[in-house]
């Protein structure tokens, strides 16, 4: 960070989850504030989630810095001060909102926190952070490329627009033909231009005391009504899928495909998520069965669990089952008002299991506490997923981590994992190594197979 500030270039801090990206762009802030150069102040932009972590961190590690959390009902009132301190946070949701406050002061350091945020070039708030005026620009994030080639391009278009070019030339010098035709020289050529601007170091280089994470998946047989009500929907969406195809492509069908897969997944979980009246309730849920065969007996182990699902309602099944095993548990989703307290009960041992939605946890909660991270249902994102385990295998853990996934067997969630680790694939060949894979990311060879009979 420092590096590039003296040469007055932009980077992005991409190091492994649970490194302490944190502590280390609070570190930089000091360092330029002991040096007298923080004349004006820095901005830090984090989802809202995390605004109270970074002001804690900042309290606990520089004392010495002044902050100032810009969110709420009653932000205006005290706008006209931010002068006045070394760091303001606000959260994203008010990059595009309060635009006429950011652009009336010329920060020293404009920083994104899991910066991808703005991985889509075309939202408000991509476009606000890139009319900001800061001396200098950084993106911390775990994840930089998600999902395809042009996130990255969005990245580095706010951090020193041009450097990439234009989204169109990108696409057609790299985007297209790294990830349709797997061509390794592009590949190579991109990796050198952005190398001396992306850090990324990886925990078993930074943190080798970091005990190892174990993985264990767990096939889960789907059987007679959840099995026939499985091959019913399947059988359905894929008559609606490729009526779909044919009358509008691939493109034009997102929504349609992405409806029938989401149906899929859903009857793998539980089918009483379909929402499908009598059709679907009273059948059982294999998987719920599963999990809590397991559960007492993990407790019972005294260990400490972290349980996360893409869908908030199979939480709440999941609630309704504990109290019979009589076991005690907090819940975390994006309906959760009381954020710190519930993480203050897991923390202190007050409780052995905690489920959280994997959008609402999977990124700002330090929780080493844990040793044991289920994933109740498989995501077609590896990095979201692994970011979540990240919570539990990071600095401060002491312990081995068992990273358990339940997997409906032969079904729609195999194929997700057969995509996951296409899309880690491509991640991977960004950061190091050639490219191996010759087709696009996804196509309708990928949709065969999401559609398969079950089995």
């Amino acid at each position: 960070m420092q590096f590039l500030r003296t040469h007055q270039l932009a980077g992005i801090l991409a190091d492994d989850m649970g490194l302490g990206k944190t502590l280390q762009t609070l570190a930089h802030i000091l360092t330029e504030k002991e040096a007298g150069r923080l004349t004006q102040p820095a901005l830090i932009v984090a989802p809202v989630s995390l605004l109270g972590n970074w002001q804690r961190e900042a309290a606990r590690f520089c004392p010495s810095l002044t902050t100032h959390i810009h969110h709420g009902l009653t932000r205006h009132g005290a706008a006209q001060d931010l002068h006045g301190f070394d760091i303001v946070f606000t959260p994203y949701s008010l990059l595009h909102r309060d635009r006429e406050l950011w652009l009336t002061i010329d920060w020293h350091l404009l920083v994104l926190d899991e910066a991808q945020n703005i991985k889509n070039a075309n939202t408000h708030a991509a476009q606000t952070v890139g009319d900001i005026p800061a001396a200098h620009r950084l993106c911390l994030s775990g994840t930089p490329m998600e999902n395809h080639l042009g996130e990255l391009w969005s990245l580095f278009h706010f951090l020193m627009p041009g450097f990439l070019g234009s989204q169109k030339r990108f696409a057609e010098l790299f985007r297209n033909p790294i990830e349709r035709q797997g061509n390794s020289e592009k590949m190579d050529q991109l990796r050198k231009r952005i190398t001396p601007f992306m850090l990324r170091r990886t925990k078993d280089v930074v943190a080798s005391e970091l005990p190892p994470k174990v993985e264990t998946l767990m096939p889960v047989p789907l059987q007679g009504q959840q099995a026939d009500l499985y091959e019913t929907i399947r059988l359905g969406m894929e008559k609606t899928v490729r009526d779909a195809l044919s009358a509008q492509g691939l493109a034009k069908s997102q929504i349609t495909i992405l409806d029938a897969l989401l149906k899929l997944r859903q009857v793998c979980c539980d089918p009483r998520l379909l929402k499908m009246g009598a059709a679907s309730q009273g059948k059982p849920s294999a998987k719920l069965e599963q999990l809590l065969d397991m559960l007492p007996e993990m407790v019972a182990e005294g260990r400490k669990i972290l349980l996360f699902s893409q869908f908030t309602q199979m939480l709440s099944l999941i609630e309704q089952e504990l109290p019979r095993l009589g076991i005690p548990w907090v819940k975390l989703t994006g309906q959760s008002k009381n954020r710190d307290t519930l993480i203050d009960q897991f923390t202190s041992g007050q409780v052995p299991l905690f489920l959280i939605s994997l959008k609402a946890g999977g990124v700002g909660l330090n929780l080493p506490q844990a040793d044991t991270v289920i994933h109740y249902d498989p995501w077609w994102n590896p990095a979201v997923e692994n970011q979540a385990t990240d919570r539990a295998h990071r600095i401060g853990q002491t312990q081995s981590v068992w990273v358990l996934k339940l997997v409906a067997q032969g079904t729609i969630e195999e194929r997700i994992l057969a995509l996951q680790e296409r899309k880690a694939q491509l991640a991977q060949d960004m950061y190091a190594g050639a490219v191996q894979r010759k087709e696009p990311l996804f196509g309708e060879s990928d949709l065969n197979e999401l559609f398969k009979p079950l089995g």
